[in-house]
């Protein structure tokens, strides 16, 4: 049961549902059934938030996100994460609640979870951020994936603070994520790239555009983030995202690489809508299995000790998969 203090936080640190919406951001978005499916997303991602931020044990959470429609649990559970990390991250809050979700309940949606650690980073000062990644123990791509968090701090600085990050193309300060300082800025790209996504309602055309006004050296990343959104959230019908794949040009390569991701955390957390099985296929002429296939033989290789954190080698022998000389070899 929630508490008085409980109510109280979730009153002031909540943002009303309304105020995630693409006509309140002032987002460039016709609104369509598609553009209604997107805009749930962080709707699911407040409903998740307000739940942990008002202190609900982890048997109430989990059996409340349960009621979430598969398709949008994933992102419940990145606000519930994002929640549970704030109230962890207070004076005197502990820090085992995070970990008891992403061990217990969150465990199928860690991808996502990294994601809601990274919503919380942008609401938190710099000095607490050393503690808001929990030590797990027995959860699968711990701590390899967890950068995703810093995506996921790029992608709420992107949607919240637009004029900043996206207008005036601001770059983050550098922070020693798992002790990779030099990394953090091209995490925090490949969530903006995400944002983008949303930012313009998946209109491939848009998407393009915007990417293209970012600096050459930040591209690669943005067009990763933005397969990442069209594969995992939807948005696109099979004409759309050809004009995506279209648009991607050059950085085919990274958009097809965010698309292998995206079936990754789908098929990782058990559900797999039809728009995920349409974007592989128009992205990268991949099935599901196949992108799925793609992702577990890359995941792990010798010299992931290396100068590189072990994400981007991973994300690096993926994206090789796409470039012309792979298909000269399997020729």
């Amino acid at each position: 049961m929630s508490t008085f203090l409980g109510v109280l936080r979730k009153r002031v640190l909540a943002p009303p549902l309304a105020s995630v919406g693409f006509a309140e951001r002032g987002f460039p978005v016709t609104h369509t059934d598609a553009t209604a499916r997107l805009e749930a997303v962080p709707q699911a991602v407040v409903c998740g938030f307000e739940w942990a931020v008002e202190g609900a044990s982890l048997w109430e959470i989990e059996r409340r996100l349960a009621l979430v429609e598969p398709e949008q649990r994933g992102f419940a559970y990145e606000g519930a994460t994002m929640g549970y990390t704030i109230l962890d991250a207070m004076p005197g809050g502990g820090r085992d609640r995070t970990r008891a979700l992403l061990e217990g309940p969150g465990r199928p949606h860690i991808f996502l979870t990294y994601i809601g650690i990274g919503f919380a980073m942008a609401r938190l000062p710099r000095p607490l951020w050393k503690n808001v990644l929990p030590e797990l123990t027995g959860v699968a791509h711990h701590p390899v994936m967890s950068w995703l968090a810093v995506d996921g701090y790029g992608f709420d600085r992107a949607y919240f603070d637009t004029d900043k990050w996206i207008g005036e193309q601001a770059e983050p300060e550098p922070y020693p994520w798992a002790g990779r300082p030099e990394y953090f800025a091209r995490a925090f790209d490949q969530g903006v790239g995400r944002a983008l996504w949303f930012i313009h309602g998946g209109n491939p055309d848009a998407v393009a555009a915007a990417v293209g006004r970012f600096a050459e050296h930040r591209r690669a990343d943005l067009w990763s983030g933005v397969g990442l959104a069209a594969t995992f959230a939807g948005g696109a019908d099979q004409h759309g995202l050809g004009r995506l794949r279209q648009g991607a040009g050059e950085y085919f390569d990274e958009l097809a690489l965010g698309v292998v991701f995206a079936v990754k955390a789908r098929t990782y957390a058990g559900h797999i809508p039809t728009h995920t099985h349409l974007a592989a296929g128009v992205l990268t002429d991949l099935t599901v299995q196949d992108a799925q296939n793609l992702a577990d033989s890359t995941e792990q290789a010798d010299g992931d000790d290396g100068p590189q954190p072990p994400y981007e080698l991973w994300r690096e022998r993926i994206r090789a998969e796409f470039r012309p000389e792979a298909h000269l070899r399997a020729s």
